[in-house]
């Protein structure tokens, strides 16, 4: 990172030319140079001094494309921390990067609603889509009746029965309260159907895509119309082959197959099972057996960079009754079958000689049957078995209207997987609220997907932290075009504010709406919003109609205003809420033990968050054993199941991940606790155990340190003790995510004991070698 000055009035013509790295000429840096000081100068003019004065001069810069997309990142950097040098957070809250205008305020969904709704619902106190927007977030959360029956007709909804009422709330048995009561439909159909609000036409794009390696060739596209076609096609195909009701698997790639098969399984009354193509043969195994499955559908291989990686027998390890084999390339599979299995090509081949190809007559059901089942970890090493309603997708598509701005004309792409919420939550987002939706058949690492996101003229791109990170490091996307996309959104992990920075750049600072949710609650519970000012990681408000507390170490709320770090506790009317899990009490996991908040039992989520200064939100960590390692979820249960089991030689392990303090993925640390008369070199136990998680976990798991712990002594009868440490490695002020740590003790597994943990941080043992000599 190029090194920032004291002040941006220091900022000059030589530190921005050695910035650009010799690819800005010196008529360049005099004109940016030029423009920042007309941009201070009228600050100043305006706003007088103060550490206030940085926002006014990054907005003047921001609004004023003072820097290019093409710049270097390094010169986007100077800036940026030049403008933010003496900001102070603690008393302002994080520095702001984008800001909101009035008048493209009032041209998004959001506003366009408050426009039309704002003066009957708020009466005077309603002023405009900015000022007003925290007023009517409020008004959402206390009449969740109104805001919904509202929302319902900005959807491409179709009843076949209507709903009695919004919400309901007589059965006390049910927290959450009863929603759209009585009513019936499909939501397959809705997807499908032409709409007149929101615009969609038989004619209109409804998928476009690319394979990976077809850069030169013009991406492929698919009207609405065409889509039906294909997903009746193959539902008739299920109806022949499966009983109402019956749960059926998608482990492949998130391609346009993958997606015809989602919406005909719905479609046709059956249930999906989702299950990500990343995961071991073990892991596919218990989601079949815990959802009961009938078939799964997949691939015979997968293919990313060039090069094929087996599915089918991956799959067919995990023992399903019967599997529907699709081919990575071209129209045969690639490899032998079992007898049970099939081909997709056999397995539509009766359907296309059908009388009446392209009629089938949905799977009409109440509003509250499950269409799909996904899995969330669990701490106990059993996934938890979430089903999906028929009003997840309300209330998903809901937030992409609102919240990140999707709607008709728009091209949404968002690299993903149909077996992590992500991927049913982008389909439902796009056929829902009439936008086009966005495919890459390959690996979204590369400058192919890069060429992607240009050609297809993608407008709304999402990611996850660890991509973006790729895609600054190696500086892949460097040249291509961008500025079509109008907002980015992130989810999955903590975001680093660098990389953020990096990202909005490529659009001349596009926000980067952060979200952040669960799969039990079908949508975003914090997240950002296009009529508010952003902040690079970090959540600008609630979602629509959420009650969200923090509560302190006594279970006490925080007051609203109050900056703060706590547990959090939902509100339980949250419309596409579960009420139910497959695989484990409900109640027990979402209510047992919480307090109550004005007359209701809070929900539980498990994040810590904190509230900044001016109210934005920033995820600390889980209340709980829950990892986010790249991305997806697990527990430290889970990783550690794997680990004692990975060596004769282990005595205990101790999983921990650790999130950096400016942002970014979290880090998977294992301490080793060896049996007596081994010695193992750590080096070598990284390497044992991070192919054992990858073999039974997941792949994309990494080991980022290990430590063996050697101190070991018996303070009395019956308990152990150790002295853990996160070393310099870590950076000393990284936060711990194990509650094993964070509560300093953990039950041995199996054995009448108990440890205490020592947490040694950096500011006591400078470096590994240190904890060694010293520590111990």
């Amino acid at each position: 990172m190029a090194l920032a000055p004291n002040n941006i009035d220091q900022l000059s013509i030589d530190d921005l030319r050695r910035a650009g790295g010799g690819g800005l000429s010196i008529e360049e840096a005099q004109h940016i140079h030029q423009l920042i000081k007309q941009a201070v100068s009228k600050v100043k003019a305006e706003a007088g001094g103060g550490q206030l004065m940085a926002r006014e001069v990054w907005r003047e810069v921001v609004s004023s494309r003072v820097l290019k997309p093409n710049h270097p990142h390094a010169l986007h950097q100077l800036v940026y921390y030049s403008v933010y040098a003496h900001w102070d957070a603690s008393v302002h809250g994080p520095p702001l990067y984008w800001f909101p205008s009035l008048h493209d305020s009032k041209l998004t969904n959001m506003g366009r609603i408050m426009e039309t709704h704002g003066p009957r619902l708020l009466g005077t106190s309603y002023k405009d889509p900015i000022a007003s927007f925290n007023v009517f977030r409020d008004f959402s959360v206390h009449h969740p009746e109104v805001y919904w029956s509202i929302i319902l007709k900005e959807l491409a909804l179709t009843f076949r029965v209507s709903p009695k009422c919004i919400l309901d709330t007589t059965d006390k048995s049910r927290p959450g309260g009863t929603w759209l009561p009585g009513s019936v439909l499909n939501i397959a159909e809705c997807c499908l159907l032409p709409s007149s609000h929101p615009r969609k036409e038989d004619d209109s794009c409804a998928i476009v895509w690319r394979d990976e390696g077809d850069d030169d060739s013009d991406v492929n596209r698919m009207t609405l119309k065409q889509l039906r076609e294909q997903v009746v096609l193959v539902a008739n195909a299920l109806e022949r082959s499966f009983r109402k009701g019956d749960a059926i698997a998608i482990d492949m790639p998130m391609t346009v197959n993958a997606v015809i098969i989602y919406l005909a399984i719905v479609l046709a009354g059956f249930v999906v099972v989702s299950i990500a193509d990343s995961f071991a043969a073990k892991e596919i195994a218990t989601r079949l057996r815990v959802s009961k499955a009938k078939a799964i559908f997949t691939q015979d291989f997968i293919l990313r960079g060039g090069r094929k990686f087996p599915l089918y027998s991956r799959v067919v390890e995990a023992s399903p009754d019967k599997t529907i084999v699709l081919p990575a390339i071209g129209n045969d599979v690639g490899i032998q079958l079992r007898e049970q299995d099939i081909s997709w090509k056999d397995f539509l081949a009766h359907d296309k000689q059908h009388s009446r190809p392209n009629h089938f007559t949905p799977a009409y059901l109440p509003i509250d049957s499950a269409i799909n089942i996904l899995f969330s970890s669990g701490t106990t090493g059993e996934p938890k078995a979430i089903p999906w309603t028929q009003l997840s997708p309300i209330r998903c598509s809901s937030e992409a209207l609102t919240h990140i701005n999707v709607g008709v004309g728009d091209v949404y792409c968002w690299p993903t997987n149909l077996g992590w919420v992500m991927g049913p939550i982008l389909l439902f987002s796009c056929f829902l609220t009439g936008a086009t939706l966005a495919l890459y058949h390959g690996s979204p690492l590369g400058r192919g997907f890069g060429n992607f996101v240009q050609d297809a003229g993608v407008t709304v791109l999402g990611t996850v932290p660890s991509l973006v990170k790729t895609w600054k490091n190696t500086k892949c996307m460097e040249g291509l075009d961008w500025t079509k996309i109008k907002s980015f959104a992130s989810t999955g992990e903590a975001s680093n504010v660098d990389d953020d920075l990096w990202l909005s750049s490529k659009s001349y600072y596009k926000p980067v709406i952060e979200c952040c949710g669960g799969t039990e609650l079908s949508s975003c519970y914090i997240i950002g919003s296009p009529l508010q000012p952003q902040a690079f990681g970090a959540f600008s408000t609630a979602s629509m109609t959420t009650g969200v507390v923090i509560l302190d170490e006594h279970g006490v709320p925080y007051p609203d205003d109050k900056a703060c770090v706590g547990e959090v506790g939902l509100l339980p009317l949250y419309l596409g809420a579960t009420d139910r899990l497959l695989n484990a009490d409900h109640e027990d996991v979402y209510f047992k033990g919480m307090p109550t908040f004005k007359g209701m039992r809070l929900r539980r989520h498990g994040d810590i968050l904190k509230r900044t200064v001016g109210g934005y939100l920033v995820v600390q960590g889980r209340a709980d054993d829950t990892m986010n390692l790249g991305g997806i979820k697990t527990s430290s249960v889970e990783i550690e199941r794997v680990c004692d089991r990975a060596d004769e030689s282990i005595l205990e392990t101790a999983a921990v991940s650790v999130a950096p303090p400016d942002g970014g993925p979290e880090l998977l640390v294992i301490f080793v606790v060896l049996k007596e008369g081994f010695d193992k070199q750590p080096g070598k136990l990284k390497t044992v155990f991070s192919k054992a998680i990858q073999t039974n976990l997941n792949p994309l798991f990494k080991v980022r340190f290990l430590d063996v712990l050697i101190s070991i002594h018996m303070s009395r009868p019956g308990m152990l003790f150790l002295q853990l440490s996160i070393t310099i490695y870590l950076n000393r002020n990284a936060r711990i995510q194990n509650s094993k740590l964070k509560s300093f003790s953990l039950a041995l597994r199996n054995k009448q004991k108990h440890i205490e943990i020592l947490l040694i941080t950096g500011e006591q043992c400078e470096d590994s070698a240190r904890v060694s000599q010293n520590c111990f």
